[in-house]
């Protein structure tokens, strides 16, 4: 067993140095009522093959998110080390107990794991995750990517996208490798809170960094899975990692998420009526969505109004809405 570095309480079971196949586990101890002596079991694979760069690439960040892992897994079980220039290092399920209860935060510690990093080797469960990937397996990666989508409660149209950093440089090859993903949409997210979140802990460290919100809705789709497969491996191919030809895609539609007034929050509990489809045109003031109360009738509904000339981009999921959720993402076609 090889770990890359020390001082942390988990342990991986397959090496990162040895060229080949290797299917194991970062194990977490957790002593809890049913195991006094327990641990999470975070699968993990490492595929190399000589020199090369090494791309990281991850899934399940949030439990309920499934387009990423099931394509990861796939991939886990499938890549070939001929068909690979250096290194991939494939965690389909970084939120483990998270994943194992099909929630978006942890279980053991009600931890979102997206908002956790950089981590604590001596925090919380989820704390620990966050740090063993920031600091044992991140100084490993050259390049990273992060599958995600809506989970159970969000809806989103298949985007990859790149975060701005402070390096001009690892904003410019994120965005490229962004691009190179081939999603319908993509974008370049201007985020308002960075607090705790692994495409800022990764990319400004210095390494390129590829984010994906493919669909939702606590399920996976056949196209979605298809757009998915196909852009982990074109982005590897871009990235120099995978030694073969892009998969050709349909050109991506650019769109902007703008700072101020991309989403729409619910201001009452209710019944939410959908009156346009995801990736719809919208224009300024069309009402796209009405929240019924359904406790008393006669009770007045609510009426949504789209604030952009753009597209809806995502939607709340569940029938039942809840004051101050997000019901809607605008977004403007470039």
């Amino acid at each position: 067993m090889t770990e890359p570095v020390s001082a942390t309480t988990i342990s991986a079971t397959i090496p990162f140095d040895e060229d080949g196949v290797h299917h194991g586990h970062l194990v977490l101890p957790y002593s809890h009522d049913a195991a006094a002596y327990g641990a999470v079991m975070i699968p993990i694979a490492v595929v190399a093959n000589g020199k090369g760069p090494t791309a990281l690439l991850t899934g399940g960040n949030h439990g309920d998110e499934y387009q990423g892992p099931t394509s990861l897994i796939k991939l886990a079980n499938t890549l070939n080390p001929a068909d690979v220039t250096g290194r991939v290092i494939i965690v389909p399920c970084m939120n483990q107990p998270a994943f194992a209860a099909g929630t978006r935060t942890s279980p053991i510690d009600q931890g979102n794991l997206n908002r956790s990093f950089p981590g604590k080797a001596d925090g919380t469960h989820t704390e620990r995750i966050a740090d063993y990937m920031t600091r044992h397996l991140l100084p490993l990666a050259d390049v990273v990517l992060d599958i995600h989508d809506g989970g159970r409660t969000l809806d989103f149209i298949p985007m990859a996208s790149s975060p701005v950093f402070s390096d001009p440089g690892v904003t410019a090859d994120s965005k490229a490798a962004a691009e190179a993903f081939g999603a319908p949409f993509v974008t370049q997210l201007v985020e308002l809170d960075t607090l705790g979140m692994w495409e800022f802990t990764a990319g400004e460290s210095g390494r390129p960094f590829v984010n994906t919100e493919i669909g939702g809705t606590g399920g996976t789709r056949p196209d979605y899975v298809d757009i998915t497969d196909t852009g982990i491996h074109n982005v590897l191919v871009h990235w120099g990692v995978l030694a073969a030809e892009p998969i050709a895609t349909a050109p991506s539609q650019r769109i902007e998420i703008p700072e101020d007034g991309a989403y729409i929050l619910s201001e009452t509990d209710g019944l939410i009526e959908w009156l346009v489809p995801l990736r719809a045109a919208i224009t300024p003031g069309q009402p796209i969505a009405v929240v019924h109360d359904p406790r008393r009738l006669g009770a007045p509904s609510v009426t949504y109004r789209s604030t952009v000339d753009g597209i809806l981009a995502m939607r709340h999921h569940p029938g039942l809405v809840h004051m101050g959720d997000a019901i809607a993402m605008q977004a403007l076609l470039q």
